[in-house]
C-alpha cells in the first residue's frame, strides 16, 4: 500500500499586499504525487497562493512548509513556471541555454556548466518535446513552444515539486494539446499544483480542484455544477 506524505502543508496562512488581505486563513495539503488544480477569479489570489508554496512570498501570518520545511528553504526541490515568462524574447538566447537555466544555483558555474546540467537538461526537453528546438532561438519560437520550453526549464532543476500558473493561457489548440499531453506524462513521476482557467484540462487531468477567491475551498461533488456555483456566486 501506497503511503501517501504530505508534500506541501499551508496552514491558517493570511497574506496582505498592504491594501487588505489577498488571501486569509488557507489551509491546503498535498500529497506526494498528487496533481491538484486550482480555480478562481482573476485577483482572487491563486497566484499569490502558488508564489507562497515557491517560498517566493512569505505569508503575513500561518505557515507553509515544503517538504516538512519551510518553503523558502525548499527552493531546491520545487520547479516554478510563471504564468508571465521572465525571458527577454528578444534576446538572442537559445532553447537549450534557457533550460540550463534551470541548473542554477544547483551546481558549480565557475567553468561553465558540467556534463551532468546538460544530461539533466537534455532529459527536460525530452520530456516535454523541445529537444528538437533546442538550437532555435527562444523568440522565433510560437507561445506553446516557448511555454513548452518554460517547463523544461523549471523541470532541469529535477524538483519533486512542480508548480504551474496557466500553462495553457495565451496559446493555440494544437499547443495546449501537446502541453495536455505533457502534463498527462508528469503526473506519473511528479507532485504538482496548477493554476488554470481552463476547467476540461482540469477534470481530464488533476486529483482534486480548489477554488481560491481569497479564501479556499474545496471543490466537490459535480465539478460542473459546484465550479459553476462558485463562479455565479463569486466567492
Amino acid at each position: 500500500m501506497r503511503i501517501m506524505a504530505e508534500v506541501v502543508e499551508v496552514t491558517d496562512v493570511d497574506f496582505t499586499y498592504g491594501i487588505g488581505k489577498a488571501l486569509q486563513g488557507i489551509n491546503l495539503q498535498v500529497a506526494s504525487g498528487e496533481f491538484v488544480g486550482a480555480i478562481g477569479p482573476n485577483g482572487g489570489g491563486k497566484t499569490t497562493l502558488l508564489k507562497l508554496i515557491a517560498g517566493l512570498l512569505v505569508p503575513t501570518s500561518g505557515q507553509v512548509r515544503v517538504f516538512g520545511q519551510p518553503a523558502a528553504r525548499s527552493g531546491r526541490l520545487i520547479g516554478y513556471v510563471p504564468q508571465f515568462a521572465d525571458v527577454d524574447r528578444a534576446f538572442p538566447i537559445t532553447v537549450e541555454d534557457v533550460v540550463l537555466m534551470g541548473r542554477l544555483g544547483l551546481t558549480s558555474f565557475l567553468g561553465g556548466y558540467r556534463e551532468g546540467d546538460k544530461k539533466a537538461a537534455r532529459r527536460a526537453m525530452e520530456q516535454v518535446g523541445v529537444w528538437e528546438l533546442r538550437q532555435r532561438r527562444l523568440g522565433n519560437l510560437s507561445e506553446g513552444q516557448r511555454q513548452r520550453v518554460l517547463i523544461a526549464r523549471a523541470l532541469a532543476g529535477e524538483p519533486k515539486l512542480l508548480l504551474l500558473d496557466e500553462p495553457t493561457a495565451s496559446v493555440d489548440a494544437e499547443a495546449e494539446a501537446a502541453i495536455t499531453e505533457v502534463l498527462g506524462r508528469l503526473h506519473k513521476s511528479i507532485t504538482i499544483v496548477m493554476v488554470s482557467h481552463d476547467l476540461e484540462l482540469l477534470k481530464s487531468h488533476v486529483d482534486r480542484i480548489v477554488y481560491v477567491n481569497r479564501r479556499l475551498q474545496p471543490v466537490t461533488g459535480d465539478l460542473d455544477m459546484s465550479i459553476g456555483r462558485f463562479l455565479q456566486l463569486g466567492n
